[in-house]
């Protein structure tokens, strides 16, 4: 399977609509064990707690200075070992929390901390695999299903990059670019979310991390620049991966 939500054990685009503001389901089990909760609170709290501290972080695909000159060998350590670290850290953290309350209040208390440390962790480990050096075809857009759905959902490649830039640059303050597969209309689609916000509307396809830490020390604070940098290691073979899997 290729670096989707659910292979990083989340199946966040199954949640019930009506925890649609609530990240504990990016477990895969948080969310049915929270509505059985009320009926059978030993069982949650003991499964809960088994599956609790499981989080790791991934290891990359690839070297650290293997995305230069694009991306440093500074940034992606930085990034890598302390910042996606302390999501997961933090969502081990939280889910440990979760495990131990035990009342609603403090269950919903911990959602906060859920979703951002959660968010980030699924994000992340779904951005590395999303990345790939030049010599191993990173940036590079074959022909095939990908590119023909991006040239009719977009005009062209190009049209989409331009659009996809200026859409994830306009984000205030820290989020996320995507670009998503929406099953209803069955078309292609960019996205934002805020902070680390996981996308939840449509079906990840690529995704861009817009938080300073991302790229500051190398692209100060022209966000234009890392944007149009990024798309030369832009691991395609992945995307595609992910959209044939989204149009099963």
């Amino acid at each position: 399977m290729c670096g989707s939500y659910d292979a990083v054990g989340a199946a966040v685009r199954r949640r019930p609509p009506q925890l649609a503001g609530w990240s504990s389901a990016l477990t895969g089990t948080i969310t049915m064990l929270y509505i059985r909760n009320a009926l059978r609170p030993s069982l949650t709290r003991m499964f809960v707690a088994r599956n609790a501290s499981l989080h790791t972080l991934p290891e990359l695909p690839y070297a650290y200075n293997a995305l230069e000159p694009h991306i440093s060998e500074q940034i992606m350590k930085l990034h890598h070992t302390k910042h996606h670290q302390t999501y997961v850290n933090g969502l081990n953290a939280a889910e440990e929390a979760y495990a131990k309350s035990k009342s609603v209040t403090e269950k919903i208390a911990l959602q906060s901390a859920l979703k951002f440390n959660g968010g980030g962790h699924i994000n992340h480990s779904l951005f590395w695999k999303n990345l790939s050096p030049v010599n191993e075809n990173g940036g590079k857009l074959f022909e095939g299903p990908l590119k023909d759905a991006l040239e009719r959902d977009f005009g062209s490649v190009d049209g989409f990059k331009k659009r996809f830039n200026a859409a994830t640059a306009g984000i205030q303050g820290s989020g996320w670019g995507w670009l998503g597969y929406n099953r209803d209309t069955q078309k292609l689609e960019i996205a934002t979310t805020a902070n680390q916000d996981p996308l939840m509307s449509l079906t990840p396809i690529i995704g861009v991390d817009i938080w300073e830490h991302a790229f500051y020390l190398q692209y100060y604070n022209v966000k234009v620049d890392y944007l149009n940098a990024i798309w030369n290691v832009i691991n395609f073979k992945e995307a595609e991966c992910r959209f044939l899997e989204a149009t099963k």
